[in-house]
């Protein structure tokens, strides 16, 4: 008996599914499965899983239909796993509400580094982000806007602060560069991507160890970026 999170896991293909439910049983998790969109909003609606696993192509409807279904009422953490591998169709899922998007064909030690994550994510998300959030050396004061690392004040200036704050309200989730450009330039800057680059470099420069090499300011490639605390 298994008594670790309970994982949802939308799929409409079983051998899928019987690999997922080895290798995630294996590591103590509870399974459900669903094999249709359909199943697997009822599965929501009733069972409550910790966390969904979800294919976008789905018998009955499109698994961003899911998502989308499943946002109006539950901030479920949910991990789309999907053969679609264009950055369009990532960055439409994560837009619609995904926490991450991990391809097919993919490592399973990379998924259960994913899930570890959005399950984190799901733990602490009540509505309002922890007001200090630890990322191993730098510390995000949010109610005092202070930033530190390895103990030291770092000046950001107001964007730099805004940029961190929003990839510090959702810790390991990878938000699209269209959502961090409207939420700190505006609207009418969301093609801008040349603003995140310059300022996520000036970011790493002052935030990370090694820029080169970031721990912390992880890129997404032509989706967006996240803020890695595990």
């Amino acid at each position: 008996m298994t008594t670790g999170p309970k994982v949802l896991i939308v799929d409409d293909e079983p051998q899928i599914r019987r690999f997922l439910r080895a290798s995630l049983q294996s590591h103590d998790y509870d399974l459900l499965e669903a094999e249709n969109g359909k199943e697997a909003v009822k599965a929501c609606t009733v069972q409550k899983p910790d966390l969904m696993i979800l294919d976008l192509g789905l018998p009955d409807m499109d698994g961003l239909d899911v998502i989308k279904s499943v946002r109006e009422w539950s901030a479920v953490p949910i991990i789309v796993l999907s053969i679609r591998s264009d950055d369009a169709d990532k960055i439409e899922a994560l837009d619609r509400g995904a926490n991450d998007y991990v391809t097919k064909p993919f490592s399973m030690g990379e998924l259960l580094a994913r899930m570890r994550a959005a399950l984190r994510q799901g733990h602490g998300a009540n509505g309002e982000a922890e007001p200090v959030l630890n990322a191993g050396d730098l510390s995000i004061d949010m109610s005092k806007r202070l930033v530190s690392r390895s103990g030291t004040p770092v000046k950001l200036s107001r964007k730099e602060y805004d940029l961190l704050k929003i990839l510090a309200t959702h810790p390991d989730k990878v938000i699209t560069h269209q959502q961090l450009l409207k939420e700190v330039w505006g609207p009418g800057y969301v093609e801008e991507t040349q603003y995140l680059r310059v300022y996520i470099g000036q970011l790493r420069q002052k935030l990370e160890r090694d820029p080169a090499e970031p721990a912390h300011l992880i890129t997404e490639p032509g989706v967006g970026y996240r803020l890695r605390v595990g």
